[in-house]
């Protein structure tokens, strides 16, 4: 599951923040290689049965179908360990940045506000109408809140002053909330071919999404919206060029899966 392709976008994203603070690459690949372990875990538990019941990611069968459920649990479990122990062992890193790192890269996957509180509630919308504010904390919880700790992440480990981070950090609350509507919207307008999963889930579940408040249209004015606001928040960076954060925020929006 983690070396089955993907974007490898929080890693990415994690590199181009510490590079845009002038960090060497040695220092930023322990927190890269983790937040992909963190996010692999993630998806191998959102697909079992209990969850999202999945048959494909990535354009191959899910953990659990390969393996059976027993054994993709131990895997996602297995993940989520070696996440923290390959940041806690990186000695380019300095022992404080280290426990930074890993302070909140566990706020981030967790709860209460993290991806285990984001997908619980998601978990708990299904079938139910809830409010155009629940569905954006869901979101910036669910998603949002890994991709906000990439970046974070990149700009602690480059040692970034507090206003860089501050500034990193906006630009990262948005991109991360622009990456869920854009993957709502991918759910109702791509095939499972092109998506590399089952398309048409989140309907079929029932479950609130940008497209099913908004439209398609509207959603897609919404997501063009939220890119600028992630873009403003990076003309506040003082000090680092930027260029690879702008890119990132135009790959998402104009994904196709």
């Amino acid at each position: 599951s983690l070396f089955a392709g993907g974007k490898r976008f929080r890693p990415a994203l994690l590199l181009a923040a510490g590079e845009t603070f002038g960090a060497r690459r040695e220092k930023l690949l322990s927190a890269a290689a983790a937040i992909e372990m963190i996010h692999a875990y993630s998806l191998i538990h959102d697909d079992l049965p209990a969850m999202d019941d999945d048959e494909l990611r990535r354009g191959r069968a899910t953990c659990h179908r390969k393996f059976g459920e027993a054994t993709a649990i131990l895997a996602g479990d297995a993940l989520q360990t070696l996440a923290f122990q390959t940041i806690a062992e990186d000695e380019n890193l300095t022992a404080d940045v280290r426990v930074k790192l890993i302070s909140e890269l566990a706020r981030a996957a967790g709860t209460p506000a993290g991806m285990v509180a984001g997908q619980q509630l998601d978990l708990d919308g299904e079938g139910r109408k809830i409010s155009l504010e629940n569905l954006e904390f869901i979101h910036r919880n669910k998603t949002g809140a890994l991709i906000l700790f990439a970046a974070r992440a990149g700009a602690i480990a480059a040692e970034a002053d507090k206003l860089q981070l501050e500034a990193v950090s906006g630009y990262a609350a948005n991109l991360g909330l622009l990456f869920q509507i854009t993957d709502d919207l991918l759910d109702v307008t791509q095939t499972t071919e092109t998506l590399g999963k089952t398309a048409g889930k989140d309907s079929a579940a029932e479950k609130a999404t940008y497209p099913a408040f908004y439209g398609v249209a509207d959603t897609r004015k919404l997501a063009e919206k939220t890119c600028v606001d992630a873009l403003d928040a990076l003309e506040k960076v003082d000090g680092g060029d930027t260029r690879l954060l702008k890119d990132l925020a135009d790959f998402i929006l104009r994904r196709e899966k």
